[in-house]
Protein backbone atom coordinates (compact mmCIF):
# COMPACT_ATOMS: atom_id res chain seq x y z
CA UNK A 1 0.00 0.00 0.00
CA UNK A 2 1.37 3.45 -0.90
CA UNK A 3 1.79 6.15 1.74
CA UNK A 4 -1.11 8.02 0.14
CA UNK A 5 -3.36 4.95 0.37
CA UNK A 6 -2.34 4.29 3.98
CA UNK A 7 -3.00 7.89 5.00
CA UNK A 8 -6.32 7.94 3.10
CA UNK A 9 -7.40 4.70 4.87
CA UNK A 10 -6.32 6.23 8.22
CA UNK A 11 -8.54 9.29 7.75
CA UNK A 12 -11.41 7.27 6.28
CA UNK A 13 -11.40 5.06 9.39
CA UNK A 14 -11.19 8.16 11.61
CA UNK A 15 -14.21 9.73 9.91
CA UNK A 16 -16.20 6.48 10.26
CA UNK A 17 -15.08 6.26 13.91
CA UNK A 18 -13.98 2.70 13.12
CA UNK A 19 -11.31 2.35 15.79
CA UNK A 20 -10.51 -1.27 14.89
CA UNK A 21 -9.66 -0.31 11.30
CA UNK A 22 -7.96 2.88 12.48
CA UNK A 23 -5.69 1.10 14.97
CA UNK A 24 -4.94 -1.71 12.49
CA UNK A 25 -3.18 0.91 10.35
CA UNK A 26 -0.66 1.70 13.13
CA UNK A 27 2.61 -0.07 13.93
CA UNK A 28 2.80 -1.48 17.47
CA UNK A 29 5.48 1.12 18.31
CA UNK A 30 3.71 4.07 16.66
CA UNK A 31 5.00 7.48 17.76
CA UNK A 32 2.28 10.09 18.19
CA UNK A 33 3.39 13.72 18.45
CA UNK A 34 0.48 15.60 19.99
CA UNK A 35 0.05 19.23 18.99
CA UNK A 36 1.73 21.39 21.66
CA UNK A 37 2.22 18.26 23.77
CA UNK A 38 4.53 15.35 24.32
CA UNK A 39 5.32 12.35 22.16
CA UNK A 40 3.39 9.22 23.09
CA UNK A 41 4.58 5.82 21.95
CA UNK A 42 2.69 2.60 21.35
CA UNK A 43 -0.61 1.48 19.88
CA UNK A 44 -2.29 0.99 23.28
CA UNK A 45 -1.35 4.52 24.38
CA UNK A 46 -2.76 5.82 21.08
CA UNK A 47 -5.99 3.88 21.74
CA UNK A 48 -6.32 5.58 25.15
CA UNK A 49 -5.73 8.97 23.53
CA UNK A 50 -8.47 8.28 20.98
CA UNK A 51 -10.88 7.15 23.72
CA UNK A 52 -10.41 10.54 25.41
CA UNK A 53 -10.79 12.34 22.09
CA UNK A 54 -14.10 10.58 21.36
CA UNK A 55 -15.37 11.42 24.83
CA UNK A 56 -14.52 15.13 24.51
CA UNK A 57 -14.90 15.83 20.78
CA UNK A 58 -16.93 14.82 17.75
CA UNK A 59 -14.84 15.56 14.67
CA UNK A 60 -15.06 15.00 10.95
CA UNK A 61 -12.17 15.82 8.64
CA UNK A 62 -12.86 17.34 5.22
CA UNK A 63 -10.90 18.87 2.35
CA UNK A 64 -8.14 16.28 2.87
CA UNK A 65 -5.10 16.70 0.60
CA UNK A 66 -2.39 14.03 0.89
CA UNK A 67 1.22 14.21 -0.31
CA UNK A 68 4.00 11.61 -0.18
CA UNK A 69 7.70 11.42 -0.91
CA UNK A 70 9.15 9.42 -3.81
CA UNK A 71 9.92 6.25 -1.83
CA UNK A 72 6.61 6.22 0.09
CA UNK A 73 8.17 6.39 3.57
CA UNK A 74 6.90 9.86 4.42
CA UNK A 75 3.64 11.66 3.86
CA UNK A 76 1.73 14.75 4.84
CA UNK A 77 -1.91 15.74 4.92
CA UNK A 78 -3.68 19.06 5.09
CA UNK A 79 -7.35 19.11 6.08
CA UNK A 80 -10.17 20.93 7.83
CA UNK A 81 -11.41 19.76 11.22
CA UNK A 82 -15.16 20.21 11.64
CA UNK A 83 -15.88 19.58 15.29
CA UNK A 84 -18.10 19.79 18.31
CA UNK A 85 -16.70 20.16 21.83
CA UNK A 86 -18.71 17.64 23.87
CA UNK A 87 -17.03 17.35 27.28
CA UNK A 88 -14.41 19.51 28.97
CA UNK A 89 -10.87 18.37 28.23
CA UNK A 90 -8.48 18.86 31.15
CA UNK A 91 -6.72 22.23 31.08
CA UNK A 92 -8.95 23.59 28.31
CA UNK A 93 -12.06 25.80 28.32
CA UNK A 94 -15.40 24.47 29.55
CA UNK A 95 -17.30 22.44 26.95
CA UNK A 96 -20.89 23.32 26.11
CA UNK A 97 -21.38 21.76 22.67
CA UNK A 98 -19.50 24.53 20.86
CA UNK A 99 -18.71 23.91 17.21
CA UNK A 100 -15.48 24.78 15.45
CA UNK A 101 -13.85 24.68 12.01
CA UNK A 102 -10.09 24.50 12.13
CA UNK A 103 -7.38 24.11 9.48
CA UNK A 104 -4.87 21.41 10.45
CA UNK A 105 -2.11 19.22 9.13
CA UNK A 106 -0.14 16.10 9.92
CA UNK A 107 3.17 14.52 9.01
CA UNK A 108 3.55 10.76 8.72
CA UNK A 109 6.28 8.16 8.70
CA UNK A 110 5.13 4.98 6.93
CA UNK A 111 6.72 1.58 7.57
CA UNK A 112 5.56 -1.66 5.93
CA UNK A 113 2.28 -0.03 4.86
CA UNK A 114 1.45 1.22 8.37
CA UNK A 115 1.70 4.52 10.23
CA UNK A 116 4.88 4.47 12.34
CA UNK A 117 4.72 8.17 13.31
CA UNK A 118 2.12 10.90 13.12
CA UNK A 119 2.75 14.50 14.11
CA UNK A 120 -0.40 16.66 14.24
CA UNK A 121 -0.49 20.45 13.98
CA UNK A 122 -3.23 23.05 14.37
CA UNK A 123 -3.55 26.52 15.87
CA UNK A 124 -4.62 25.96 19.49
CA UNK A 125 -5.27 29.70 20.03
CA UNK A 126 -7.66 29.69 17.06
CA UNK A 127 -9.52 26.68 18.53
CA UNK A 128 -9.75 28.34 21.96
CA UNK A 129 -11.13 31.53 20.39
CA UNK A 130 -13.74 29.49 18.48
CA UNK A 131 -14.99 27.64 21.57
CA UNK A 132 -15.45 30.96 23.33
CA UNK A 133 -12.80 30.98 26.07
Amino acid sequence: MSATNTIRAYYDAFNRQDMDAFLALLTDDVAHDINQGERQTGKQVFRSFMDKMHRCYRERLTDIVIMENADGTRGAAEFTVNGEYLATDEGLPEAAGQTYVLPAGAFFEIRDGKVARISNYYNLNDWIAQVGA
